[in-house]
This record gives C-alpha cells, structure tokens and sequence, in this order.
C-alpha cells in the first residue's frame, strides 16, 4: 500500500468519517475525470518484484531488516513476511531498446542484492511460491515488522472472525487453517505498472483482463505448498483464501472477495473505484486532512488519500491506481496476474509479452471483450491457473460470432504472439528487443515448458531417485536458485538434479 499506517484502533465514528471521505474522494475523482485534468500520454510502464530470502539449504530465511539494512537502497522495500523483499524499477518509456534496459537494470539490482543477503548467509530467489515454506513459516510472529502490515492482519482478522480456511484440489490436496494472513506472504509476484490516459483506460484494463489468463499459461510458477503439488499457479487460490474476510455464510450468499478478478467490463476507471467503495467495507479507515472537493474548488490537485488507501485493500489482479507525480494526476492498470521469476529474461519476456498484446488488443477495431463474456475471461482465468500451459479457453471464433475452445500454446502462438508483436511495433520497441523476448514466450510455448513444469518435473524425478519429500523439494529449490543466477531462460533449463561428482 505504500502507506505510512501508524498502528491503533478504530470505533464506530473513525468509519462512519471515513466512508464519508471515501465519498468525497469519489466525487473528486469523477471531477476531474470530467475536467479532464489528468496526465498527457506519456508510454510509461514501471515494474516492481516481490523476492524471497533463502539460506544455502534453500530454507526460508527470515533476515528481511537485515538485509535491507544492508542494500541500503530507496529501489527495495519490505514486503509482508520477514523472508520477502520487493525491488522497483524506475518509470521508463516504451520504446526502442526498453526491454534490454529493463532487464540488464534488474540484473544489476538483483546480482547487488543478492551480495548482500550473503553478507548475513542468505540469497535471493525469484519465485512464485517458494516451495520449502512450512506451514511454521508463516504465521503472525513472522510478518515484517511494519505497523501497517500489524494493523492490515488485525483488522482482516477481526472482520473475519475466525480462522482462515485454505482448501485448494489441484494435483494434490491441501487443506488447513490459519490464524493470520501470513499465508499471503507465500504469493510473490511481478507487477507491471503502464500509465494511461482516462479516455483509453477502459480499453487496456478490459484488454489486460482478457489476456490474463495467457499470461498465466506461459508464465505459471508456483506449482507447490505445504510440501503439496497444487495448481500450476497456486498464488491467486491462496492469495483469495488467505484475505478472506467472508466467513461460510457471506461467501454462500454472494458476498465478494477482496481477491478478486471482477465480474464485469468496465467504460471507465470510475467503475471499478466506484465497485471499491459500493462492495468491500473499509480494512483501514485512516482519515487524512484533506478535503479533496475544497482542494478541487481552490484549483488544486487533491491526493484522495483515503480512496488510494481503500483501493489498496481490494486486490484486483489488474487494479487501477491513481497517483500523483510532479503535481499531475495520472492513472495506471497495475497488472498483478505473473508470479516472480524464473529468470530476468522470463520475467522481461513476460513483460514485453503483455504490453504488446494489450496495446494491439486495446486498439483493435472490434475488441475481445466485445464477443466474449466477462464469465469467459474469469473461467479462463481459473483454467490458466489450474493446468498452466496445458490450459484450454473459450474464446471468440475468428471472423464471426461466438466463441470455441482453444488450447493455450495455440492461442498464444497463432493468435496473440502476432499481436504482441503489433503492439511493440506501435510502441516503437527495436524490432531486435521485439524479437528477442517474445521469442521466449513462443520457445516456452513449443517446448510446453514454464517455471512450473521444470519445478514439478525436477521435484518428481528427484522422489523417483530416493529422496524424501522435503529433501525433493529443498534440492529442488537450491537448483532452480543455481540455474536462476545462470540467467538462461527457463525453456532451457535441464529438469533433474545434477548428477553428484565422484571423488576419486
């Protein structure tokens, strides 16, 4: 949330103020909608990555202070639990060779980081959903120590009113409860940010919903939990389940999850603000100063604190965001649908994948959404999530109504390749960084391979050889961590443990 919370607690009158300042930050956004106050078109898209601390063994360190201490950088942040870290990446322009930029700038990052986690005997890894954690790992003693992650745990806690359930059936099935949000802390992810303008943030918002569900496909990693094999991504399952404020009852009669994929095609960013405030109840109800529609009527710029707020505890997997810079308003589609990793080149891969594709879908003179219901791009949604790459969607027939099945490697090869490609092209990326990362995702697409299948297939043929479960999946972890330093695409990557040398 990027919030400065101080923890405390909150009567009856703190909300009541606060839905009453959510509905002047509405009205204030819906001004200056309609005054069009907000940024030109810039082409700006901005990157952030959520990373987990291990030791040599591949177990979880819970070293995230120290660590921090030591990079000593304004880039990385905490994140929920004391094993995460987050690194941003400044804004950059799309455009000619931003991807090659991108991913040597990670490099940097990580390679740095990573030096330094050593100093206190931990390293970094990049990925979905480290497969060592424990059930011990993540409870409440273990969340960073920040007052607003104390304070957002406590009150989602109290909403709920009792222990969160987690059951997700995948390959196997896992069922347990938990005390705390802390599970979330498991989900690690890669958010790309683009900045847009009001008259085409509908058309790339819807456009990213549709194409969630191939991101997923060709970008899934985070086949494990608790030691089970789930779904080939298991982080938006868990994600939902471990923020759940619904007990049984409210979830049997409707009531909508903070996790959420939505249930709509919107025609504005004001929808999807004005859902925040009609359906989920304030987790946070933080007053600031402000008065947003003074600061409007005085020709101002209001912050609209208490909306910024109220829509970072709604975790949309595409959220809008309305930010400030340079005393401009703009608003952004913060895409949160790719789990962290393998590599920096998948990750620049997937990136460069989505932001031509929802350029080209976002332009397109008879657009997906328009022939295909909402209903359809969330069940894809739930497919991609489940089976990976072997994934099969609804989705619109070419050159006449309705829709068929397809399955994902064929969607992503014929049919959206070619227009991320497009999309690059109109944002004026170099052909030679074009051609270079989605060449990735179309290797990952004939290989059937993604970070995923490599862990599943390494994880099983290592059980196969003798190992236990738990040395599987700590050897398993230490190698993706070797191969993942290596950098080469996960496409690439060899699945099994490398033979021990004999010692002559």
């Amino acid at each position: 949330m990027g919030e400065k919370v101080v923890a405390g607690h909150f009567d009856l009158s703190d909300r009541q103020l606060y839905r009453d300042k959510l509905r002047r930050c509405l009205t204030g956004l819906e001004r200056l909608l309609a005054q069009k106050r907000f940024d030109r078109p810039r082409n700006l898209m901005g990157l952030e990555i959520e990373l987990n601390l291990t030791g040599a063994d591949g177990m979880p360190k819970m070293l995230n202070a120290q660590v921090l201490e030591r990079i000593a950088s304004r880039d990385f942040q905490t994140e929920l639990a004391m094993f995460n870290l987050e690194v941003n990446i400044a804004p950059h322009r799309l455009g000619g060779r931003v991807f090659d930029r991108l991913a040597e700038e990670l490099r940097t990052s990580l390679a740095y980081a990573d030096r330094k986690a050593a100093e206190v005997d931990a390293g970094i890894v990049m990925i979905g959903i480290l497969p060592t954690l424990d059930r011990d790992d993540l409870v409440s003693s273990n969340l960073s120590d920040v007052d607003r992650y104390t304070l957002l745990n406590d009150q989602i806690v109290a909403a709920r009113g009792e222990d969160f359930a987690l059951d997700i059936d995948g390959v196997e099935h896992l069922r347990c409860t938990s005390k705390s949000i802390a599970p979330e802390a498991a989900c690690t992810s890669v958010q790309l940010h683009l900045q847009v303008t009001p008259a085409r943030f509908a058309d790339v918002w819807n456009a990213a919903q549709t194409v969630a569900a191939a991101q997923i496909a060709v970008g899934a990693n985070s086949p494990f939990l608790f030691g089970r094999e789930l779904w080939r991504e298991s982080r938006p399952p868990l994600f939902q389940q471990s923020t759940d404020t619904r007990p049984p009852e409210l979830q049997a009669q409707g009531v909508r999850p903070r996790t959420w994929f939505g249930e709509r095609w919107i025609s504005s960013a004001y929808d999807l603000f004005e859902e925040n405030l009609r359906y989920f109840p304030a987790l946070l109800p933080i007053c600031d100063d402000e008065d947003p529609l003074e600061v409007l009527d005085q020709g101002g710029i209001p912050k609209l604190a208490e909306l910024v707020l109220h829509n970072g505890t709604v975790y949309r997997w595409n959220r809008p965001v309305y930010d400030i810079a340079d005393g401009v308003p703009h608003l952004r589609v913060e895409n949160r649908v790719l789990p962290a990793g393998p590599t920096v080149i998948d990750v620049v891969a997937n990136a460069a994948f989505y932001y031509g594709v929802v350029r080209a879908l976002a332009e397109d003179a008879r657009p997906v959404w328009t022939r295909m219901p909402f209903e359809a791009a969330a069940a894809n949604f739930d497919a991609a999530c489940k089976h990976g790459i072997d994934a099969r969607f609804t989705w619109p027939k070419r050159g006449r109504g309705g829709t068929t099945e397809v399955d994902a490697v064929s969607l992503v090869r014929d049919e959206l390749l070619p227009l991320a490609e497009a999309g690059l092209d109109a944002w004026g990326v170099e052909p030679v960084d074009r051609d270079l990362y989605l060449g990735v995702i179309e290797e990952r697409c004939r290989r059937r391979v993604n970070g995923a299948t490599w862990q599943a297939a390494t994880f099983h043929q290592a059980t196969e050889k003798g190992l236990s479960r738990q040395d599987a999946l700590a050897a398993t972890t230490r190698r993706y961590r070797e191969l993942m330093q290596k950098g080469d695409p996960v496409h690439t990557w060899p699945v099994g443990l490398p033979e021990p040398v004999e010692l002559s």
